[in-house]
């Protein structure tokens, strides 16, 4: 198994080094850059850009509050220049508007600063391996915010392409199930224990769901199933 790169961009010093540490005890993980801010992650990842080479980091653990920029925007920005590279949010707080501003500029998961350590190498893997699951409230800004913003009397009438890709989306029974887990907030622990299933089997399934529905985040994946009423 290859190492896996990560870049930190945290104001808090001391929750900084808390992760500096972690990181550094984990030999499935290095420690590839860490700031106080995400302005010198950016200049990197401009400069990787301007040169044509690869990133240099795998995940970016970027706080939300940041001086000179916010995560939220500086997120935008990354994933502008490096759309693979993933980017897990660091909050103090669960405030889904925020959290659900940050999916929506291109974040693949978030972690509360108050989780383990196992919680925050799991959420790492967990975006690495496809994706990251919601919580119930971040879920529910999701659907709010999607039921709000696209009224079913305001659809579109779908053009060739949004055809080809309806019909990419038939999933099966079993795909609607967890499909219908990650739109409620579900974990892929909670979807294997409610659908009798191991955890890998259900990140087997939502690396379909993701691939037949052209998403990369549960929160897309919940956002389009909302709006294209699958479940």
């Amino acid at each position: 198994m290859s190492v896996v790169r990560v870049a930190l961009a945290e104001d808090d010093y001391n929750y900084r080094s808390s992760l500096e540490s972690l990181l550094k005890l984990d030999e499935s993980f290095t420690l590839a850059a860490s700031h106080g801010s995400a302005i010198p992650l950016l200049e990197r990842a401009e400069t990787a850009r301007r040169w044509g080479i690869p990133p240099e980091w795998d995940v970016v653990l970027m706080d939300i509050e940041l001086p000179g920029m916010d995560g939220i925007d500086a997120v935008a920005r990354l994933k502008s220049l490096w759309p693979g590279l993933r980017v897990v949010m660091l909050t103090a707080f669960e405030d889904p508007g925020r959290i659900l501003r940050a999916i929506c500029a291109g974040a693949d998961g978030y972690l509360l600063k108050k989780a383990s350590v196992d919680e925050v190498l799991d959420e790492v893997r967990g975006v690495l391996a496809g994706g990251s699951p919601l919580t119930p409230a971040v879920a529910r800004a999701v659907m709010a915010h999607v039921r709000d913003s696209a009224p079913a009397s305001a659809a579109p009438r779908p053009s060739s392409a949004s055809s080809a890709e309806a019909a990419d989306a038939r999933l099966s029974e079993r795909e609607l199930d967890v499909l219908r887990g990650l739109v409620e907030g579900l974990g892929y622990a909670g979807v294997a224990d409610r659908l009798c299933l191991s955890v890998d089997t259900v990140r087997t399934y939502v690396r379909r769901i993701y691939q037949k529905l052209h998403v990369h985040s549960a929160a897309e994946a919940a956002a389009k199933a909302v709006r294209q009423k699958l479940v």
